[in-house]
């Protein structure tokens, strides 16, 4: 099979770029986000002890944005990739053994070191060698959708395994036997994290690095380049959309959680809705793209939040219940369209706000620092109000939190659409 492979050809690079692009994150995120009543009980903690795990994941990548491009410059991306991938998957053989929750912050911690410092940057890095001068959108766009792809196929996966290895109904299973079942579930996931490790070391070691000069005078961390990002008042409202966006996208990690404690559905099954809505992102991803290239990027982005803002309300409201699937289904797909088709176009209006393109980088980076805070806050806040209210109440004060960012964001989005017009 490896011989196969082409290490110069363009389509298996960018199939390797999007395997590790989402294999990196499935143990500190995708698997929460699929089995999180499961990871929840398996490890003996709540919702709001989960989301300080996140808080301190969040305070590391917060400098790694930062300081992981000047990294990306000085070595190759498929060392840098590779090595992050192991490195991620031996704290997924750690996560295996269910440390306490002291060691699960550390993990977490070293997970936004591995991710974020190592890793984010040289995935930038080398997409953009991949998509050269006249490909950058159809670079991006198959990356976060095959992303999206990748993350539903390892969730499908994991369901089967972890209902595999259940003898008898779940129902009925002791949390041993629970626990026992998880744990390969994340064995399986540390094991295809390594393997993706050795395709990337090995078949991406010959990706064009022509660009590495005009791409690492771009990324320079330079005060001078920080002055000039701020003049652009579209970098402002970037910031705060892709906080509210990326605070609706947190928010995923929930769907689970309302399927098992509103909608009364098993383990198994809450898991799987929050699988099946992964597989809505790549699709997602290239229509909004197609869309946004025919029309405007921030008109989508509006469009986006209009999505969140009303269907967060209707979660909010508490009309939603165990007798109302069909409004439970619907509600649910409208409101991961507005989530991803906002997640997908964070970057694309750069273009569109004749942001210079020698500030890319330091722009993302800039508005990185807030954009990606819910990082940071997210998940305190959204584990404070579940666990201070159990069960549909505080899954009602959440998607009110939502809302609310959902306005904010959909305010910032319009002006960033007159902005750009003008």
């Amino acid at each position: 099979m490896l011989k196969n492979i082409s290490a110069n050809s363009p389509a298996s690079i960018i199939i390797l770029l999007i395997l590790a692009g989402e294999a990196v994150f499935i143990l500190p995120f995708v698997l929460q986000r699929i089995f999180r009543p499961t990871f929840l009980e398996t490890f003996a903690i709540n919702n709001t002890q989960l989301g300080s795990c996140f808080s301190v994941y969040g305070l590391v990548a917060l400098f790694s944005y930062l300081f992981g491009g000047p990294l990306a410059d000085k070595f190759k991306p498929h060392v840098l990739m590779s090595v992050a991938l192991i490195l991620t998957a031996l704290g997924g053989f750690y996560l295996a053994t269910y440390p306490k929750l002291a060691n699960l912050h550390l993990l977490y911690g070293f997970w936004g070191f591995t991710t974020i410092f190592l890793f984010w940057a040289a995935m930038i890095k080398a997409t953009r060698i991949w998509g050269g001068t006249n490909k950058q959108g159809i670079a991006f766009g198959f990356l976060d959708g095959g992303r999206g792809l990748t993350a539903a196929i390892f969730g499908s996966v994991g369901v089967l395994i972890f209902s595999l290895f259940l003898v008898k109904d779940i129902e009925i299973t002791s949390l041993n036997e629970r626990r026992e079942a998880f744990k390969y579930v994340i064995i399986y996931a540390s094991v295809a994290i390594c393997i993706i490790a050795v395709f990337v070391f090995f078949y991406l070691k010959n990706l064009n690095t022509s660009h590495d000069d005009s791409l690492s005078k771009s990324n320079l961390l330079t005060f001078s380049n920080f002055k000039n990002v701020m003049k652009f008042r579209s970098v402002w409202l970037l910031m705060i959309i892709i906080l509210c966006a990326y605070f609706g996208y947190k928010m995923t990690d929930v769907f689970s959680l309302y399927a098992n404690q509103v909608m009364s559905y098993n383990e198994i099954n809450s898991a799987k809705i929050g699988t099946y809505l992964l597989y809505m992102r790549p699709v997602i991803g290239v229509v909004i793209g197609l869309l946004a290239d025919r029309t405007r990027a921030s008109l989508w982005i509006i469009i986006g939040f209009l999505l969140m803002f009303v269907t967060s309300l209707i979660f909010a409201s508490g009309i939603i219940n165990e007798s109302s699937t069909l409004l439970f289904v619907l509600t649910i797909i409208t409101m991961a369209l507005g989530v991803y088709a906002a997640r997908v176009l964070y970057f694309a209006t750069l273009e569109e706000s004749k942001i210079p393109l020698a500030f890319t980088g330091t722009a993302v980076g800039f508005i990185s620092i807030v954009g990606y805070t819910p990082d940071i806050f997210a998940g305190p806040l959204i584990g404070y109000f579940l666990d201070a209210n159990p069960g549909e109440l505080g899954l009602q004060h959440v998607f009110a939190i939502m809302t609310g960012f959902s306005f904010v964001g959909l305010i910032a989005a319009y002006f960033l659409y007159k902005t750009s017009k003008s």
